[in-house]
């Protein structure tokens, strides 16, 4: 039995090592220095359970983003998915694209917006969804996510005239 191709990957994005490095650290010391002053010049005891909470959100955000910036995004001619399978959206579900400056978008990225809402997500750093709308970018290099931004609106061209 043969299986089926493999569909052609068109572009990729991924987080670069020293956004990661350095947006996770950045996370993580302050999620250590404000516990670290909740313990050591404790204002009240209400106060210290608000910086104990924010110290620990802050760590368990940079763990989040640790785990959700080590995968890929593949841009292939039928979806936008990552590598291993989740896919964030149908290429046949996109109804427009929003590149500008002040667009509602990840640092470094694109929205997307499609025709049907789906459900929330978050990979912190790399892409989000609510409702109808998913935000690429964030950790990523500006090169690969505006290489795939242009495909994709090629991709919409050609769709819409043909």
């Amino acid at each position: 039995m043969q299986s089926e191709p493999e569909p052609e990957v068109l572009a990729t994005v991924q987080a670069s090592l020293g956004r990661r490095i350095l947006g996770i650290g950045l996370l993580g010391v302050l999620g250590v220095l404000v516990i670290y002053v909740a313990f050591m010049t404790p204002p009240s005891l209400g106060w210290q359970a608000f910086l104990i909470g924010l110290g620990v959100t802050a760590l368990l955000v940079a763990d989040a983003m640790r785990r959700s910036t080590s995968h890929v995004l593949e841009l292939t001619r039928s979806e936008l998915r990552e590598r291993g399978g989740r896919v964030i959206a149908e290429v046949d579900t996109i109804t427009g694209i929003d590149r500008g400056a002040f667009a509602f978008k990840p640092s470094n990225g694109f929205l997307l917006r499609l025709d049907a809402p789906g459900t929330r997500q978050w990979r912190p750093g790399l892409w989000w969804r609510v409702g109808r709308r998913v935000g690429v970018g964030g950790m990523t290099p500006g090169r690969q996510t505006k290489y795939m931004a242009e495909i994709i609106a090629v991709m919409l061209a050609e769709r819409d005239a043909g």
